[in-house]
């Protein structure tokens, strides 16, 4: 069996929240959800579980690669809600998307303080 990617937690303030945040980000259907998860599942299958952990949160990056119509409705719904982003991951570029690596990309925060990167060509 090749290897692929099943699952990860996300560590969250608010589960719920943050749950509704991604599937509305990414366009996804709720996943069955089960004890201290709130489930998302991606079009590859890959789940997204988020929990309340009862430590502090620590950020952690998630790049998600999106089709360009995705990426424009995505990125509207940023600007429209009023998310503060970026187009570089050290936040030296306010309001703007960068077109690196022949596509286009966007850093910004989830509710959770999460460094999430929108791009629409793979690096490699």
């Amino acid at each position: 069996m090749p290897v692929s990617f099943n699952h990860t937690i996300i560590a969250s303030k608010d589960r719920e929240e943050s749950a509704r945040f991604y599937r509305a980000l990414l366009e996804v259907d709720a996943a069955p959800s089960w004890g201290p998860f709130t489930n998302i599942q991606l079009s590859d299958g890959t789940l997204l579980q988020f929990a309340e952990p009862p430590v502090e949160i620590q950020m952690q990056h998630y790049a998600f690669l999106v089709d360009d119509a995705l990426f424009d409705r995505a990125y509207q719904r940023l600007c429209a809600d009023g998310i503060t982003h970026w187009a570089d991951p050290q936040m030296r570029r306010p309001g703007e998307t960068n077109t690196g690596h022949g596509g286009r990309g966007v850093y910004f925060k989830d509710p959770s303080g999460h460094a999430i990167e929108l791009i629409t060509k793979p690096y490699l």
